[in-house]
């Protein structure tokens, strides 16, 4: 009777601890995940505050290897990408799975055409993978060469070499080649250069999942909210509530469009969060309806189960 007493202890033990084994590696795959950060964005500032906030950690925390790129806080997604591949090609990882919000998106098309081999998948969240109305909109109260204009990329470069100098970085910074890289004409000569690889050029649509980039198959996926107002203590909410005015009754993030969005397989646009939330920032203050972080947490078990 002993015997049988702690068999069933022993089995007991066994079975409760299997979902918390199983929970421990949830999130690791097989290649480390990059992340990437967005215009006018940063890896970290001092060590404490990160750009993509406790994402990282709670990737980690289930077995996922995480890496957060630092490339210009403004410049075109041409030179932000070749800054991406020449970080990723200093990590010595065999392939990478990258996840990007926002400008990295573009940056990290870039990336892969520069560096398929290397890429394992790319993963666009809020991504301005067709452009932005919002950067049509300043485009367009920018008179080119004018006073104004000279002054704004004067600011956003003087910011940029702030934020190399809080991040320890030395990126090179370009305020007006952000905006012209954001803007619909932009991005569309982007695409074009690169053959739309992963972005539809005709519809409101995805793409297949599988993407070949010179004989490289190379896995892309994007997701995106279509909310802007979603938590009254979140400060950045009220900036959406005046963006998001430009794309009149398209959804939207407040600011980017929901079709620009989508890429490669489009798992959901569906989701209660704005830009900002996107990044589970501002410091976790979101809608209660969508989790930022059970995203990045689910994607990179699909990214498991997929073996990458």
């Amino acid at each position: 009777m002993r015997k049988l007493i702690t068999f069933a202890v022993i089995m007991g033990c066994v079975v409760l601890a299997a979902p918390t084994l199983s929970h421990a590696s949830y999130t690791q795959t097989k290649h480390p995940i990059v992340l990437v950060h967005g215009v006018t964005g940063f890896n970290t500032i001092g060590g404490l505050i990160n750009y993509f906030h406790n994402i990282p950690w709670n990737l980690e925390r289930s077995g996922a290897k995480v890496y957060s790129a630092s490339v210009s806080f403004v410049n075109s997604s041409e030179q932000r990408g070749q800054q991406l591949a020449n970080y990723i090609n200093g990590l010595g990882e065999s392939k990478v799975n990258i996840m990007a919000h926002s400008q990295g998106a573009p940056t990290s098309r870039v990336t892969a055409s520069l560096i398929p081999h290397k890429i394992a998948s790319v993963t666009s969240i809020n991504g301005v993978n067709k452009g932005s109305r919002v950067a049509d909109v300043v485009r367009g109260i920018l008179p080119p060469g004018s006073y104004v204009e000279g002054g704004a990329d004067a600011i956003a470069n003087a910011l940029g070499d702030l934020i190399n100098a809080l991040s320890d970085s030395d990126n090179p910074q370009d305020g007006l080649a952000a905006l012209e890289t954001l803007t619909t004409r932009g991005t569309t000569e982007l695409n074009d250069a690169l053959g739309w690889k992963g972005v539809n050029r005709s519809a409101c649509a995805g793409t297949d999942e599988d993407v070949w980039i010179n004989g490289n198959r190379i896995k892309f996926f994007s997701w995106t909210g279509t909310s802007v107002w979603t938590n009254w203590t979140d400060i950045t909410d009220p900036f959406l509530g005046v963006t998001t005015l430009a794309f009149g009754d398209e959804p939207n993030d407040g600011l980017v469009g929901e079709c620009s969005t989508k890429m490669g397989n489009v798992i959901g646009t569906h989701y209660d969060m704005n830009h900002v939330d996107a990044i589970n920032h501002l410091f976790g203050a979101r809608s209660w309806r969508t989790d930022p972080v059970s995203l990045y947490r689910s994607h990179a078990n699909r990214l498991k189960n997929r073996g990458l």
